[in-house]
C-alpha cells in the first residue's frame, strides 16, 4: 500500500507498507523532508512495525514521538504528517496527480445559479459523471451568502440588503457568511472524489484542499497559511474563508469552496452583515479592515492576474484543461436555481 500526504507549509511524506494479521508490516516512510540525526528515520519505521492497522493517526503520531531519538529535529515533517500519509495509504486514497483535472471559467452567473452548480457539479464528480473540477466564478451581481445552518435574521440586516441592492442565498455547506462584490471578491469551487481526502480527518482535509492555493500566493509574494478551521491568514489579516459540504451519493464527493477579499467595502459589509459587527466586537477590533486585508493591496495585481496566476499554478502541480458547464448540467442548475436557491423557503429555512 503506498500513501501520500504533503504536510500544510511542509513537505511530501510517501509511505509505503503491508498489513499481515491486521497489523502494519515492512513500514518504509520517505519525503523530500529534512530530518536530523540520519537514524530518526529508521525510528520512525520501527515505531510504526507492527501498530494495529486499525489506529487512528494521534495514536500513530505518539508512537513516533515516543520512539524518535533524543534531539531530533523535524524540518517541513511532523510525527502527524507522517501518522496521515499511513492512514491515507490504509485507505487507498488517491492523489491529485491521479486525475485529469478540468477548469470552468465562464461568464458572470446569477448568486442563485452559482449555488445550485457547485451542487450540480459535485454531485456529477459522485456519479463519476465528470472528472474532478476546478471552478472559478464569476458574480453576476453582489451577493450575501449564508451557511448552510445559519439564522437569516441574525445574519443579514434586511434593510441594509435592500439600501445596497444585495441578493441573499443560502448555500449547501456550513460556515459563516460571506459578502460579495463582483469586482472584490474571487471565488473558486473544487468539486473532487471522496478517495482524494481518504484517510484525512474533516479538518485535514481543509489545509489539505487549499496547500495549491497558498503556493500561488506564495509566488505573488503573498505569506500565506491556513489558519484552523477555514481561514487562508498573512501577517496582515484574513484574505479567505473556506467551506465544505460531502456529498454521499454515487462513490462520494467533496465541495470545497472558498471565497476571498480581493478588495473591501468594509461599510457597506457592516450595513448589512449583523454578524459581522459581533464578530468585530468580540474581537475587540474596530475596523473590518483591520481583520481582513485584500489581495488587492497585498499583491498589487488586477484581479484578472491574481485569477490568472492562480489557475497557472494549479495547472502547473496537477495539470488542468480547460471545459465548461455542460448542456445537461446547466439545465440542471437552472431548475434548482429556480426550485430550491431562489425560494423563500430554502434561503429561510433556519429563519
Amino acid at each position: 500500500m503506498h500513501g501520500e500526504y504533503k504536510v500544510p507549509g511542509g513537505k511530501l511524506v510517501v509511505v509505503d507498507l503491508d498489513t499481515e494479521d491486521g497489523l502494519l508490516r515492512r513500514v518504509r516512510v520517505a519525503g523530500d523532508f529534512f530530518l536530523e540525526p540520519d537514524d530518526a528515520i529508521e525510528a520512525i519505521d520501527h515505531a510504526l512495525e507492527g501498530a494495529p492497522a486499525d489506529t487512528d493517526a494521534a495514536g500513530l503520531a505518539a508512537r513516533i514521538e515516543a520512539a524518535l531519538p533524543p534531539g531530533t529535529v523535524m524540518y517541513g515533517l511532523s510525527a502527524e504528517g507522517v501518522a496521515i500519509a499511513v492512514r491515507r495509504a490504509l485507505a487507498r486514497a488517491t492523489d491529485w496527480t491521479d486525475y485529469d483535472w478540468q477548469l470552468i471559467h465562464s461568464a458572470p452567473e446569477s448568486p442563485a445559479l452559482h449555488m445550485a452548480l457547485d451542487e450540480v457539479i459535485t454531485t456529477e464528480v459522485a456519479a463519476g459523471l465528470r472528472p474532478p473540477t476546478l471552478r472559478v466564478w464569476e458574480w453576476a451581481a453582489p451577493a450575501v451568502v449564508i451557511g448552510s445552518f445559519q439564522s437569516l435574521r441574525n445574519e443579514v440586516d434586511p434593510e441594509g440588503a435592500d439600501r445596497h441592492g444585495i441578493t441573499v442565498v443560502r448555500r449547501i455547506s456550513g460556515g459563516g457568511a460571506m459578502f460579495i462584490e463582483p469586482g472584490n471578491t474571487i471565488t473558486y469551487s473544487l468539486s473532487v472524489p471522496d478517495s482524494l481526502v481518504k484517510g484525512l480527518t474533516f479538518a485535514d482535509s481543509y489545509a489539505y484542499l487549499d496547500d495549491w492555493v497558498l503556493g500561488a500566493l506564495g509566488d505573488m509574494g503573498i505569506t500565506a497559511w491556513y489558519q484552523p478551521l477555514n481561514d487562508i491568514a498573512t501577517d496582515a489579516g484574513k484574505i479567505a474563508g473556506a467551506a465544505q459540504k460531502r456529498i454521499v451519493s454515487g462513490t462520494g464527493a467533496v465541495l470545497h469552496h472558498v471565497t476571498m477579499a480581493y478588495d473591501i467595502d468594509a461599510d457597506k459589509m457592516l450595513d448589512v452583515l449583523r454578524i459581522g459587527r459581533e464578530k468585530l466586537s468580540d474581537k475587540g477590533t474596530r475596523s473590518a479592515k483591520k481583520r481582513v486585508d485584500p489581495l488587492r493591496r497585498q499583491t498589487g495585481l488586477p484581479r484578472e492576474t491574481v485569477i490568472e496566476r492562480m489557475i497557472d499554478s494549479f495547472r502547473g502541480r496537477y495539470g488542468l484543461t480547460t471545459g465548461k458547464v455542460t448542456d445537461e448540467e446547466m439545465a440542471r442548475a437552472r431548475e434548482l436555481a429556480r426550485t430550491k436557491f431562489s425560494t423563500p423557503e430554502w434561503t429561510a429555512r433556519v429563519p
